[in-house]
């Protein structure tokens, strides 16, 4: 099954952490607008990225991922 970052579980993920865009922008060495716009799907981070922020949110990968219907 393929999956694909969605933005929504990252704000999702964040909040019950209650961890605030500039903290996760400062361990990434990014800013709060990239930040932002992951968020927000404007952009999307790429896997290495996605793999860093599970590792300092302390969540799998899958939690940051949904399924994505190819057909």
């Amino acid at each position: 099954m393929t999956k694909i970052f969605h933005p929504n579980r990252l704000r999702v993920v964040l909040a019950e952490k209650q961890i605030k865009n500039r903290w996760l922008a400062e361990q990434l060495g990014k800013s709060e607008m990239t930040i932002s716009r992951w968020s927000t799907n404007k952009t999307q981070p790429s896997l290495d990225q996605l793999i860093e922020i599970a590792k300092l949110l302390d969540v799998k990968l899958d939690d940051l991922l949904e399924p994505y219907n190819t057909k």
